[in-house]
């Protein structure tokens, strides 16, 4: 089983690294492959609505959002993770994932998403929150842990110190891991629920 890790923040082995290498070593005990990919020191532009995306099966601007498909594809499981900035996720993260969602025909139901937001202080809850939608609006079960997703520190290597944040992600990984696991036993056992011709309205019809 394979699960891809995002890392929103443009700092190299920064607090996000820090409770996300918490989680890969759980994965690592776990059986499950993992692979953490840093996007926050990335020139990401954001999506402009072109919807070529809907005839090449790919985005229209070739970066890394086209290269991050592929692992979006094979894998079981999406952690995105994110510092805070004005109590909400890195914006080139929120590029990333606008355009990496949106572009990929691919059906994403049932792949388990866990969200992380490491802050200062404050500002976790709505971050949690803004990423959690990417998962829940594509048919993914939405991961939870003892507490909700977040780690604390604002210096480097700070968020070493928050023993509860980083016991927050090994729970979170070994919670993770158990649903990916039944997930992967339920489509041998049941197969995937049945899907409906999706319908779309809005509001002047």
């Amino acid at each position: 089983m394979k699960v891809l890790m995002i890392n929103g923040s443009p700092r190299i082995n920064g607090n996000t690294s820090i409770a996300l290498k918490e989680m890969e070593q759980i994965f690592l005990q776990e059986g499950i492959e993992s692979e953490i990919v840093q996007i926050g020191n990335k020139d990401i532009r954001g999506c402009i609505a072109c919807a070529s995306c809907k005839e090449r099966g790919r985005c229209v601007f070739d970066d890394e959002i086209n290269q991050l498909a592929p692992k979006f594809e094979a894998a079981d499981g999406l952690v995105i993770a994110s510092p805070v900035y004005y109590a909400s996720a890195n914006a080139t993260l929120i590029a990333c994932l606008d355009r990496l969602f949106y572009s990929t025909p691919f059906d994403k139901s049932m792949k388990v998403g866990a969200s992380v937001a490491v802050a200062r202080r404050g500002g976790c809850s709505a971050t949690f929150d803004e990423l959690n939608k990417y998962f829940t609006i594509s048919g993914m079960p939405v991961a939870s842990s003892q507490y909700w997703n977040s780690v604390h520190g604002r210096g480097a290597g700070e968020a070493a110190q928050d023993a509860e944040g980083l016991q927050t992600m090994r729970v979170l990984a070994r919670n993770m891991s158990f649903l990916m696991k039944s997930i992967a036993l339920g489509k041998e056992q049941f197969g995937l629920p049945e899907k409906e011709d999706h319908v779309f309205t809005h509001f002047i019809r």
